[in-house]
């Protein structure tokens, strides 16, 4: 269900989406909070909290955060935001990495044993402590593995922290270009949500996953859904030599990466160009075109990109047309590895 609510500056109304079977009714367009860890280019602290006090303004009630970004470093600017913000509330939802991540060319690896009991109550303790919260609103394992459904360890201490009012809600992060892991866990509902990589180049999810997320009501996290910048469109031959060194997405899209990313980046740009004006806005647009999407998380690192994001908050239809001629686009490769 979708609903019309708080209105940012300029009289802008921010569109709401019930977040699966929970009470909460989140802001289709959140707040994606790697970037505030500094792996994305050098951040302010400062900076990054005003622009998120920007984004609650205009209406963005939720925010994606984890101890990955930054080493902690994210959820503790998002703590500085949530003690400074005196409006309504704003639901945060953190991550878990593994002990051990598996390979990413693994395609069964065990679940059992990945997430111990005590490993996952520090992690929940240190996030609390973080983001300086008594309760997470949602806490996520960052690396999910469809063996998971059989080896339930995991939900156990989650369950037991749940009691425990520690967290409220449960989520799983699917591994990066694998929606098909996550169909299983789906279909049993064992988990309020499902975060998954869902774009223009991996719509592979609006699939089985999204049906059988549907079935039990699970919500749906899109995230990347500007493929870690690339859908935006802006960039050129030498966009990459801009890119900090170190920086994530010098490593993403290192060496060929880039200029294959920049040829097939082109290719949609010019398939989109009848439709939308730039290719950030048909990137954006086919995200929220999902029913089953409960809200999507990219990046934003000021408050000019929080304008762009949210300007595509209006319910417009996606063109059936432009859906229709997509598939030939579809280009699941994991860089992250």
């Amino acid at each position: 269900m979708l609903w019309a609510g708080a209105c940012g500056r300029k009289g802008r109304t921010m569109r709401y989406r019930n977040f699966g079977r929970t009470s909460w009714q989140v802001s289709e367009i959140a707040f994606g909070g790697w970037q505030l860890g500094g792996e994305w280019g050098n951040v302010e602290d400062r900076d990054s909290i005003d622009t998120l006090l920007y984004a609650y303004e205009k209406g963005i009630n939720f925010v994606d955060t984890a101890e990955l970004y930054g080493s902690g470093r994210s959820e503790e600017v998002i703590g500085k935001s949530l003690r400074e913000w005196k409006g309504g509330k704003i639901y945060v939802a953190t991550k878990a990495q593994p002990v051990r991540w598996p390979p990413p060319s693994e395609d069964h690896p065990d679940m059992r044993g990945r997430f111990p009991d005590w490993y996952l109550r520090d992690n929940v303790e240190n996030s609390l402590r973080r983001l300086g919260v008594e309760r997470l609103d949602l806490f996520q394992l960052h690396c999910w593995l469809a063996d998971g459904v059989r080896n339930l360890d995991w939900l156990e201490t989650l369950n037991d922290l749940r009691l425990e009012g520690k967290i409220d809600r449960i989520g799983v992060s699917i591994r990066d270009y694998r929606p098909e892991d996550g169909i299983g866990l789906a279909k049993l509902g064992l988990v309020d949500s499902q975060q998954v990589v869902f774009n223009m180049f991996e719509q592979r999810p609006s699939g089985p996953l999204f049906k059988a997320g549907a079935a039990t009501n699970t919500a749906f996290i899109a995230r990347v859904p500007l493929d870690s910048g690339s859908l935006v469109g802006n960039w050129t031959d030498d966009t990459n030599k801009g890119w900090e060194p170190k920086s994530v997405p010098a490593w993403l899209f290192r060496d060929e990466r880039f200029p294959e990313t920049l040829k097939r980046m082109r290719a949609l740009k010019t398939l989109c160009a009848p439709y939308y004006p730039t290719l950030a806005e048909a990137a954006m647009r086919y995200v929220l075109s999902a029913p089953e999407v409960s809200t999507l998380i990219p990046g934003m690192k000021n408050k000019a990109e929080v304008d762009m994001n949210i300007a595509y908050s209006d319910g417009a239809a996606f063109p059936d047309e432009l859906m229709k001629a997509l598939p030939e686009h579809i280009w699941p490769r994991n860089f992250y590895q």
